[in-house]
């Protein structure tokens, strides 16, 4: 193994509440490997567990969609990533690691590398699912791409980029036989009536364009099963909007929202009626029957859908390389459609277990796939880029 003799001085930007996971993640190994460890940047809660020096909140960053979700935010953004160049090319760290957040880190990596500042990817951006155009930048901006599935680095290679698979972090988290006894305990949920866990998105724009249409799913559903139990997993930015909503939704006391506990929720329910993006993947690790759900402002919608290069958009599907759970997208995402979506797996559950089993199968598979030792694997290939 390849040691280091002196201290790492990496910088790190993520700028989301997933990418700050996977970031700590990354710390983890990093720390293992580099016991005199300094790292600084954009990052939050997880990464300041383990040391991590927060330049800037990870929060400044998260931002979503096309068009106005975008150009209010623009000035602001672009303002932080000038200041944070500006702040590395005098600091020149040894590394520079950008955690997703592609549109903020690859012109920010391209700046660094450069000036000769070593530049490391962490999550391939979805070039395979959309927005091909990337690949040149990727190329340009940086010396490494970390990918966290497993066809990703042969795609890169075939554009000249350096790659390494380094397994899905989830996938060490996640149990690969959750307690869903336990769960439901741990959330003071009755044990056996069925449980819907709802889950709109991390993003306020992701939630003000979903969430009221899954509590009027979520009320129809109720109307069809009185003994149902949903729960909704809410980070404390955004439970003032999503409790709002919940008691618009006419549901009541069958709906209840806690704070954080996401894996807890997933663990805990039968259904997952749940937004597209990184949480589509925790609920298929936890092997969980789901449906998959999103809209975003008519521009956005309009933009995506034309660079769009798969059928699929959850990432359960994309990965599986087909609809194993259903996705409805935009003008489809109705209060009926997403009831009667979520009801058809309730009734699979009594009626037809093979199905659930079927899908179970198809989860586990997939789960032991992506399980790998990430921080170390990612630290050694950091280790390489330092050395090359």
């Amino acid at each position: 193994m390849l040691k280091a003799e002196k201290v790492l001085n990496a910088a790190l930007v993520a700028g989301e509440t997933s990418g700050d996971l996977l970031a700590g993640l990354l710390l983890d190994g990093m720390r293992t490997r580099w016991p005199e460890l300094h790292s600084v940047g954009i990052g939050g809660p997880q990464m300041a567990k383990r040391g991590f020096q927060a330049w800037w909140p990870h929060d400044k960053l998260s931002v979503h969609g096309f068009g106005w979700e975008v150009l209010r935010r623009y000035r602001e953004i672009v303002g932080i990533r000038t200041q944070l160049k500006n702040r590395l090319l005098a600091y020149k760290p040894d590394v520079f690691i950008g955690v997703d957040a592609p549109d903020f880190n690859l012109d920010l990596e391209a700046a660094l590398k450069a000036q000769g500042i070593k530049t490391v990817h962490f999550v391939c951006p979805s070039v395979w699912a959309w927005r091909p155009e990337r690949l040149e930048k990727i190329k340009r901006s940086v010396d490494h791409v970390l990918c966290i599935f497993p066809f990703e680095p042969e795609l890169l290679a075939q554009h000249g980029i350096a790659a390494t698979y380094v397994g899905h972090p989830l996938a060490n988290v996640i149990p690969m036989q959750p307690d869903r006894a336990q769960a439901r305990a741990k959330l003071g949920l009755r044990p056996d009536d069925p449980v819907v866990a709802i889950l709109p998105g991390s993003r306020e724009s992701e939630v003000r364009h979903l969430v009221d249409v899954l509590f009027q799913a979520a009320a129809l559903i109720g109307q069809a099963r009185p003994a149902i139990q949903f729960i909704v997993p809410a980070i404390p930015a955004l439970r003032p909007r999503i409790e709002a909503a919940a008691a618009a939704s006419g549901v009541g006391a069958a709906l209840r929202v806690v704070q954080g506990q996401s894996h807890t929720v997933l663990g805990a329910c039968d259904v997952t009626l749940i937004a597209s993006g990184t949480a589509t993947l925790e609920a298929a690790l936890f092997k969980r029957p789901m449906v998959i759900a999103y809209r975003m402002s008519a521009m956005s919608w309009q933009i995506m859908r034309r660079k769009k290069l798969q059928p699929w958009v959850g990432l359960p599907n994309i990965l599986c390389r087909d609809f194993v759970v259903p996705e409805l997208l935009q003008d489809a995402a109705t209060p009926q459609a997403l009831a009667k979506e979520v009801l058809a797996w309730l009734d699979a559950s009594a009626q037809d277990p093979a199905k659930i089993q079927r899908l179970e199968q198809r989860f586990t598979a997939l789960h032991a796939e992506l399980q790998r030792d990430t921080p170390t694997l990612a630290a050694h290939a950091i280790a390489t880029v330092l050395q090359a």
